[in-house]
């Protein structure tokens, strides 16, 4: 099952198309797929993002190099929550470094100059 989801996600990654959003306080640029955002009834924004990392992050297991993020934007409250979460020490291998998947995703403001502040202020602007 685990091998289905992560060769799902590659086919995901590769065959989205992303526009650039934005970039975080470190410079990494925010990719958005359009084709991925969702509004829901309740007025909750879903989308997935992608950020390569201008200078890759070092870890005892090697650099990890991008993140892709699946993520719940509540524009009337300023909070998000995250749905899941895949680091990559080689997107284009889809070498994960880890993926996670929180059982239920809690709702937060996000942090100033992170990937989800970028998203919300482009997803969120009226």
């Amino acid at each position: 099952m685990r091998a289905l989801l992560l060769g799902f996600s590659l086919l995901f990654v590769t065959q989205a198309k992303w526009k650039e959003i934005g970039k975080t306080m470190v410079g990494n640029p925010v990719f958005l797929d359009p084709k991925s955002v969702k509004k829901g009834t309740d007025g909750i924004i879903t989308a997935t993002l992608r950020v390569p990392f201008v200078k890759p992050v070092t870890t005892p297991k090697g650099p990890i190099t991008s993140s892709v993020t699946i993520a719940m934007f509540d524009c009337a409250k300023q909070v998000v929550a995250v749905k899941e979460n895949t680091y990559y020490h080689d997107e284009k291998a889809n070498r994960i470094y880890q993926h996670s998947k929180p059982g239920l995703p809690g709702y937060a403001k996000p942090f100033q100059g992170a990937l989800p502040e970028v998203a919300m202020a482009y997803l969120c602007k009226k």
